[in-house]
Parts: structure tokens; sequence; C-alpha cells
């Protein structure tokens, strides 16, 4: 069922590391949901695989002394979803991951592959996005880290060399503190579904709730990587919490998303998708923050 050329088992982040540089047409295995599908499909066929999934130490999720949080990479959905540090600080997060295929594939997959694979449908990436999420990637030149937001080059491809892993996903204490934040996914089913379009926003108030401090607003499937609507980010910060900021804010997002007409949704279809889902998105963010939109 499955044409595999070898199977290395890593015993170690830098383990792993030097069997990618050892064999280089070798593929990285973690949870497997992705990459045996593609196999027994044919597109992997005769691959080496190097399975980083027995590396505990990139497992959980963990506060640093700075507040940082810090998700390694192997956690998987579930694991994301009821996680406490999760549900009390970034519960946006795990709604979001929470919507990921069914129960068996959250239980398996992972975030660092959910990422790695560069698609702009994975659930996890508008959220990350609109939490300023920073990769941590390690290689032969040992440990480096970078913005998500440039860590997404392309369509399907990430800003991570052959020999290098993807160790971990850190979200600063800046990203998240004093933010609420609501995640919509749009499919044709209720589960076991690719998105058609995703939105994710993050909010801080001021003091009184009467006031929008700062929003974040992250799109997956809204071009050919997830991607922030800056245009709709400046539109609604400092502005007051109501109506008009809210539909303002909806109707900016259109300066920055590029949909594309596919068999999923037409173009049409998915901006308006895009501005619907800014606008109760918003909302519901404000919501959480103790705010009301009247």
């Amino acid at each position: 069922m499955y044409d595999i050329k070898a199977l290395y088992e890593a015993k170690s982040v830098e383990d792993a590391v030097r069997l990618l540089t050892d064999h280089p047409d070798a593929q990285i295995i973690a949870g497997g949901s992705d990459v045996l599908v593609q196999i027994r499909s044919g597109k992997r066929a005769g691959k080496e695989l190097v399975s980083i999934y027995g590396l505990d130490e990139m497992r959980g999720v963990k506060m640093e002394e700075d507040g940082t949080i810090r998700i390694g990479s192997l956690t998987s959905f579930s694991h994301i979803t009821q996680d406490p540090l999760i549900q009390k600080h970034i519960n946006v997060l795990g709604e979001a991951v929470d919507m990921v295929g069914g129960p068996q594939i959250r239980a398996i997959g992972t975030i660092g592959g959910n990422t790695c694979n560069g698609v702009t449908s994975a659930d996890s990436a508008s959220t990350l996005f609109a939490l300023d999420a920073i990769i941590e990637i390690t290689g032969p030149n040992g440990v480096r880290t970078e913005p998500i937001s440039s860590f997404y080059l392309s369509a399907g491809k990430v800003d991570l060399a052959h020999n290098e892993v993807q160790t971990a996903i850190l979200i600063p204490k800046k990203s998240y503190s004093g933010y609420k934040g609501h995640y919509i996914k749009y499919g044709m089913r209720n589960a076991m579904e690719i998105a058609t379009t995703g939105c994710s926003v993050n909010v801080r108030l001021s003091g009184d709730k009467k006031t929008i401090k700062d929003v974040r607003i992250a799109y997956g499937v809204a071009g050919p990587i997830p991607m922030r609507a800056h245009t709709a980010e400046k539109a609604a910060a400092g502005q007051p919490v109501c109506a008009e900021t809210v539909d303002r804010f909806a109707a900016a997002v259109l300066e920055d998303v590029k949909p594309r007409d596919s068999w999923r949704a037409a173009k049409d279809f998915r901006l308006h998708l895009c501005t619907t889902m800014a606008k109760r998105a918003l909302i519901e963010a404000i919501k959480k923050c103790g705010g009301e939109v009247l």
C-alpha cells in the first residue's frame, strides 16, 4: 500500500537535521496525515522518510520566562485545543485548530505539519498570522527565528531548507496580552472540510471598552498564502466601538485580499465572504473583550 524506500527514525532534533543532510531526497514525516496519503496516491512514492514523531522535545505548550507561549511543532491539534495555557491566553487558536478535519485527524495531525505544508487553507495559519506568531527553525547552523508572515513564500512553499526542522511556534506576550480573538471558517460542510475561506480577528480595547486600541485580521484562501489585511487594521485602530467602525473595517479588507476563482468558490463569492466574515469576527472579538457594538 505504501511505497517507501527507507524509514529513518530521528533520536533528537540534531539527529533529524543530520539525517536530512545525509539524505538530500528524504521527506520529514511527523503525524503522517498528509505524507502517507500522498505516498499512497503515488505523489511521493519511493521516498526516503525521516520520522520525527518520537521527539517529545518538540511536543507540548509552555510559557517561557518572558511570557512567550511556546508551542512545540509536534503538538497535536487536540492537545492545543485542550491545553490550559491556550484556553486562558489564546483560546482563538484552540478554536481554530478544533475545526481541522475530524477527531482522528486532530489527534494525530500536528500544528508544525499544518504550517510547513504552506497551504493557504490551513485552519491554524490565519490565526497564527493574526497572533503575529514567530517560527523557530533548527538547522545545521543552529536555531533561527522568523515571523510567520515571511515564513510563507508562495502557495505550498515555506522558508525551510531541506535539512532544517521547524521546532516550535512562538507567540510573544505583546501579541496576546489584552487581546481576544475569534475565528470563522466557511466551508460547504460542518466537518471534514477544507476552508473555502477562513478569517481570524484579534482585538484589544481601551479600559472603558469604548475604543479599539488595536486590531489584527488575517485570512486563509484570500490569496495564494495566508495574509493580513493591514488596510482594515489601520481603518479601525483608535476608532470608537460602534457599527460604523465595524462597517468601515469590513469594507477596507477589499483593499488587501486577492481571492481567485476555483471549483470551490467564485472570486466574487469569496470577496463577499471576506467582508461578511470580517464584520462578524470583529463583533465577536469585541464581545469577548467585554465590549458591545451598538
